[in-house]
């Protein structure tokens, strides 16, 4: 039997409907940049119009328009040092659809999943949905939430057969350093793991840190990357991002998930059209957008520890911070403390153990996207909450 897949990032918004009745809601639970004062360059909104000028309400190939697969062919051999070829590309609608194709091929009384935690929510409830066996392992908030490589290492068993990376990290905003990907990749050589990397976040970077692509590292190791355009490129409505395979030459995973591509038909082609502009474009708005967001990261990561019960990690990329709160007697979890302060203040936090119920428990999430002012004013509430609970 499937189960309803839960969401802690959307979960709590049934509750903040009822209380959107009588109270001010801020939306701290969703990563959409573009809610807040971001929006998409305008040279990719002239990219699709000039797109649908054009004859493209067509379908396009299954693996994707072949414009965009040249474009990002180039930007992973040029940033990454990629050893791939262009076959070896899937375009996808979104990074969730990369997700559910992945996770429905792979042998789910064969293979375990080794997923970091806290994670990113979708992996935890799309690998449950398909009855994959799943183990987590460790990020180090003592150590600005790097992976804890020993936690790696024991928890690999016989049947582990992936290695999941989420870097830039969601939900913590940290950024892995290059010596500790280097053991991870001799790890999953050593063990004859496949690694899966997640760098969807891998331009928003703080403090002049350089992001490291597993393909330049991982390669004699099984890799499949998955990125896209929602975050950096500001396109989150647009649906649309990739995922390529690595030393997997011959994969039936590969094949699986390549024959789910052409069963589905394609991604929408005017969009893959404009996209394709994405990676040669200006990159003005990166810039701008990194110094945007550390300065809120900043600014977060002051309040929170200036709080009663809460402490915090300052993010180094991506839009999040991952606070721990004290519940001590007055809440029985986090779930129930996000709902708390929900109903008091307004603010919509998801819950920590919806990232992973060993070491999300006892914290929450919060992006870092809203203008200081609004940011100002919510965790002043937030604030004043904390106090009267003491």
């Amino acid at each position: 039997m499937k189960y309803p897949i839960k969401s802690p990032i959307r979960d709590l918004l049934k509750v903040a409907k009822e209380v959107s009745a009588n109270k001010k809601i801020y939306p701290f639970n969703i990563g959409d940049p573009n809610k807040f004062d971001f929006d998409t360059p305008q040279y990719l909104k002239d990219a699709l119009i000039e797109a649908l000028r054009g004859k493209v309400g067509h379908y396009s190939s299954s693996e994707g328009d072949e414009d965009l697969v040249n474009a990002i062919f180039e930007r992973e051999k040029r940033k990454n040092n990629s050893n791939i070829e262009k076959e070896d590309i899937l375009i996808t609608q979104g990074i969730s659809e990369g997700l559910f194709f992945l996770f429905a091929s792979v042998e789910s009384k064969k293979h375990e999943i080794l997923l970091p935690e806290p994670s990113y929510p979708p992996y935890i409830s799309l690998i449950k949905f398909f009855g994959i066996r799943m183990k987590g392992y460790k990020l180090d908030e003592q150590r600005e939430w790097q992976p804890d490589i020993e936690d790696i290492r024991k928890n690999i068993t016989e049947k582990t057969k992936f290695l999941v990376l989420i870097n830039p990290n969601n939900p913590t905003g940290s950024v892995y350093n290059k010596n500790l990907l280097k053991d991870i990749t001799d790890i999953a050589a050593e063990f004859k793991l496949t690694i899966i990397s997640d760098e969807i976040y891998d331009e928003l970077l703080f403090d002049n840190l350089d992001h490291i692509g597993m393909a330049s590292l991982a390669q004699d190791v099984p890799l499949t990357v998955l990125n896209g355009f929602s975050k950096s490129y500001l396109m989150p409505g647009w649906r649309l991002g990739y995922m390529y395979f690595q030393n997997m030459d011959g994969s039936m995973l590969k094949e699986i998930i390549f024959s789910l591509a052409r069963a589905r038909l394609s991604a929408s082609t005017p969009i893959m059209k404009a996209c394709a502009k994405a990676y040669t474009g200006p990159r003005d708005h990166i810039k701008e957008m990194n110094r945007k967001l550390k300065e809120r990261a900043e600014f977060a990561y002051k309040r929170f520890n200036e709080m009663e019960g809460i402490s915090a990690v300052k993010p180094k990329g991506a839009f999040y911070i991952f606070p721990k709160v004290n519940l001590g007697k007055r809440w029985k979890n986090d779930e129930e403390f996000t709902i708390d302060v929900l109903k008091n203040t307004g603010i919509i936090f998801p819950y920590g153990s919806g990232f992973g119920k060993k070491y999300g428990k006892n914290h929450f999430r919060s992006i870092i996207l809203p203008p200081i002012d609004m940011m100002s004013e919510a965790f002043d509430k937030l604030e004043e909450f904390m106090k009267s609970k003491i």
